[in-house]
């Protein structure tokens, strides 16, 4: 069965876009520990990251080092955090969290922000037009 991913991917479910390429897929945590919190998602389902072929699983980190950087070009924060849980959906991804201080990257529930969808927009615009 398709993850949630996957249908998010195939247009089946909206999303909030920055990027994708023939491989490898980037849009906003609907639900973010922080404001411009973008999930990095391998095109090839698989549940866990380390299972992917060398070149493949370089390749998602080079495209998320490119949304990084737009990242931190467009949002206000010192540095651009990682992590990899991969837990809480059975399909591989990154979590690129923008950063002011290390507690920010604190992914208990009670701590996720629930954003307006013209302010996840906007979020979304601003880190596009810095790719």
């Amino acid at each position: 069965m398709a993850s949630i991913f996957s249908k998010i991917i195939a247009g089946e479910i909206p999303c909030y876009k920055i990027a994708e390429d023939g491989n490898y897929f980037a849009f906003l945590d609907i639900n973010p520990v922080q404001k411009g919190h973008v999930l990095v998602v391998p095109k090839d389902e698989k549940d866990y990251i380390f299972d992917y072929a060398p070149e493949y699983y370089a390749g998602l980190w080079k495209f998320a080092q490119k949304i990084a950087a737009a990242q931190k070009a467009a949002l206000p924060c010192k540095r651009i955090g990682v992590a990899v849980i991969g837990l809480e959906v059975p399909h591989a991804h990154i979590h690129l969290v923008p950063l002011v201080n290390e507690g920010d990257l604190d992914f208990s529930a009670s701590k996720k922000l629930s954003l307006p969808k013209s302010e996840m927009e906007e979020i979304a615009q601003k880190i596009r037009e810095k790719l």
